[in-house]
């Protein structure tokens, strides 16, 4: 008939397999993490945290939060 197939050496096979590929997904997950922040060839950084505002931008801010709040005492939503 054909040859006899040993299935719990088929199994360790697998199993061994199955760890190489583990170590092969860790491996690409910290290059994936060790690369975020870093800009690839060509690319620029992007700038983290907030944005500074200039005075007519803080203040335009203010009067739209001083109109956003007064509606909302009043009872109307914007």
């Amino acid at each position: 008939m054909g040859a006899a197939v040993n299935v719990e050496e088929l199994i360790r096979e697998l199993y061994a397999q199955k760890e190489k590929l583990v170590q092969a997904i860790a491996l690409l997950e910290e290059l994936a993490v060790s690369r975020q922040g870093v800009p690839r060839l060509g690319e620029r950084a992007e700038r983290r945290g907030r944005k500074s505002m200039g005075a007519d931008e803080r203040r335009q801010v203010s009067l739209r939060m001083k109109k956003y709040w007064a509606a909302r005492r009043k009872g109307h939503p914007t």
